[in-house]
């Protein structure tokens, strides 16, 4: 189990996933080699990673969510072929294990981009159903962690990281926030290398890229501070009381549709809350202690919100991919 310094690590990751050990002990009141061991068993017992991630829109992507249905003896051939693929990500086995929910991120304007997806699977997967939702809006998820994940420092501590108290939801950005960012093929590189480990040293990003330590450094702060990159954090979620995990498929009338989510995104159980197309256009992913809690919880605190039309819940047997990496163990769900 984590205790209470575990969760102060973790939290102090959520904001500044590159946060060196000094500071982060600092503002801890602990020395350096504590948080050193801290964060290296973390990663060996509790699946941590910091991960580096491109913002969709400034780096002229979009993203979808995939429904997929095989029959029970392909369902897992067709999970494995979709965790090969260099643009899909979470990757789910849920429901009875015969369908499988993926996000897949195509370029932006691409009509239908996930029917090229399904054009390249091999015609033995046994496919039967799709659907595909375009995510519109995140209010949840992404930038903003899940709340039993960063809720550990004191706003003094958080301030002292560059970051504030969580507001609960993502505000719609400015329209003049998403103009694109030019990438080039060295920038590419590194938005790889920190895909995989956000916290790669700056040397090491510089070998992978080509450009020099300095370099390295100055496109690193240009590329957050215009918001094309943002870091990360993957947990099992388990250690953090998320051991049964749900998506949740609602219907909510456009009128209502802000005002539900905007509620949801404050809910703690609730990880990943998006706008997506489709006849169920708000989709979330619930993390809780055991199914009496997710009892409790759908008919207590989903429950209460009466604009919520339909639902739908579709357990989450395994995560087969996290962030661009298979997952050997359960992660915390930022795409749930």
């Amino acid at each position: 189990m984590l205790d209470d310094l575990d969760r102060a690590l973790i939290h102090a990751l959520h904001i500044n996933g590159r946060a060196s050990f000094t500071q982060i002990a600092n503002v801890l009141a602990v020395s350096t080699q504590t948080v050193s061991r801290r964060y290296d068993r973390l990663r060996e017992h509790a699946a941590l990673r910091v991960v580096g991630l491109p913002d969709p829109h400034l780096t002229g992507h979009e993203q979808w969510l995939l429904r997929l249905t095989a029959a029970p003896e392909t369902a897992l051939d067709l999970a494995h072929a979709l965790v090969r693929r260099q643009d899909t990500s979470w990757v789910y086995l849920t429901g009875g294990g015969t369908e499988i929910v993926a996000v897949l991120e195509t370029p932006l304007g691409m009509a239908h981009g996930h029917s090229l997806l399904l054009h390249e699977l091999p015609p033995s997967i046994g496919l039967t159903a799709v659907s595909a939702h375009h995510l519109l809006h995140t209010y949840v998820g992404w930038r903003t962690p899940w709340r039993m994940s960063a809720n550990a420092l004191k706003p003094r501590q958080q301030r002292l990281f560059g970051g504030t108290q969580l507001t609960g939801h993502n505000e719609p950005p400015p329209l003049e926030r998403y103009e694109q960012v030019k990438l080039s093929p060295a920038d590419h590189a590194l938005l790889k290398a920190l895909r995989h480990d956000g916290r790669t040293s700056v040397a090491d990003l510089a070998a992978t890229t080509g450009w020099s330590p300095a370099t390295v450094s100055r496109r690193l702060d240009s590329l957050r501070d215009c918001g094309a990159i943002f870091f990360d954090v993957e947990i099992d979620p388990a250690l953090l009381g998320g051991s049964t995990r749900v998506l949740l498929w609602m219907a909510v009338a456009p009128a209502h549709l802000d005002e539900v989510a905007k509620t949801l995104a404050h809910h703690d159980e609730l990880a990943f809350v998006a706008h997506t197309t489709g006849p169920t256009n708000l989709v979330a992913h619930a993390l809780c202690r055991d199914s009496a809690a997710l009892y409790h919880y759908l008919t207590h605190g989903l429950g209460a919100v009466k604009a919520i039309r339909t639902l739908e819940t579709a357990p989450v047997l395994r995560t087969l991919k996290a962030v661009g990496t298979t997952a050997s163990t359960p992660r915390s769900s930022r795409h749930g």
